[in-house]
């Protein structure tokens, strides 16, 4: 292995001990609070969650081991397997960033309505529909042996090396791409810009009450006024960061990969394969952000995880009081 492998290698490690821990605290949380289980977005969030756990466990080593080895990890069937798994994982895991996107479009700009557009039921039905989709696709590229181990990403995924189906498997992998990445991002687009369209119309008037309040206070504090303006601009400024978040981090994790695939169908056009390597590691960190992105970062997950690492404290708290107290000869005393 030379040195970029080497760096390479340690960077899916990495992300695969990043993914495993945040997933899990997602999951964690999901549990830990009803409220959490109760919303529309916590089904969403759980079938992405579900997603990034078993891609990070189910792929991920197997490219390190690719990568580490220079082979296939396992036999054919296994590989197949496996990629069928990657396939499956990765549209799943697109489509569902996509139900994200237009529940909170539905969120935002119908509030009044949203209860009675995005119920349980519905949300059950698009879950239904991502799973079909993805499984419509992994299917077919699995029954017309398109997956397998592929070296210039060290990983068992969609790979064609029979020259007599080339055409097919050009049409299948710009057909499959369409409908899983670009499919996504327009939705993500078309949606979150919606939101940010009315988020800036609320905050425009929100800002006009906030000045002409400003105005009829002319006893106002200079402090205050300035706090009131600096307000003003960061109410502004959250929308499109946390926009911007969403669709960045999607087109940053998934398009180098994408247009490398789409690249690598034309035989003329050379890849770097340190490159490929690279490319499928963006996609991968994508599992490993999508926590922070969609749920740690927010209040009620913060919060959760604030409630489970102080009930932790406490019950670790009394059992050391209990053990004080047992070797002292003692007891702890109970209220009856």
């Amino acid at each position: 292995m030379d040195t970029a492998e080497v760096i390479l290698s340690v960077l899916v490690v990495v992300i695969i001990i990043v993914s495993l821990l945040s997933n899990v605290l997602v999951l964690i949380c999901f549990l830990y609070n009803p409220e959490i289980r109760k919303q529309v977005p916590g089904l969403f969030n759980l079938n992405l969650t579900f997603c990034n756990l078993l891609l990070t466990v189910s792929n991920m080593p197997l490219t390190v081991v690719g990568l580490v080895s220079k082979a296939q990890p396992g036999g054919d069937g296994f590989c197949q397997i496996a990629g069928f798994l990657e396939t499956f994982l990765s549209t799943n895991s697109m489509l569902s960033m996509a139900a994200l996107s237009i529940d909170r479009w539905i969120a935002v700009v119908f509030p009044l309505r949203y209860h009675s557009k995005m119920r349980h039921k519905d949300a059950a039905f698009v879950l239904g529909y991502t799973w079909a989709h993805s499984m419509s696709f992994s299917t077919v590229a699995t029954c017309l042996s398109w997956v397998g181990y592929h070296r210039l990403y060290a990983s068992c995924t969609l790979s064609n090396p029979r020259a007599s189906s080339r055409t097919q498997f050009i049409i299948f992998t710009v057909f499959f791409h369409s409908f899983t990445f670009l499919l996504s991002f327009i939705v993500l687009c078309v949606t979150y810009l919606k939101v940010l369209k009315v988020a800036r119309f609320h905050c425009k008037r929100i800002d006009i009450i906030t000045m002409q309040t400003l105005v009829l206070l002319v006893d106002i504090h200079p402090s205050v006024r300035e706090r009131c303006l600096e307000e003003q601009k960061r109410r502004r400024q959250r929308a499109t960061r946390k926009i911007s978040t969403f669709i960045g981090t999607f087109m940053l994790c998934f398009a180098p990969y994408v247009i490398t695939r789409i690249v690598e169908l034309f035989p003329a056009v050379p890849i770097n394969p340190h490159w490929g390597i690279v490319s499928k590691c963006l996609a991968y960190s994508k599992a490993a952000c999508d926590p922070f992105v969609y749920s740690l970062l927010r209040h009620q997950y913060k919060k959760t995880c604030t409630d489970i690492v102080n009930r932790l404290l406490k019950r670790r708290s009394l059992n050391t009081s209990r053990r004080v107290h047992e070797n002292q000869g003692g007891s702890i005393p109970t209220v009856e």
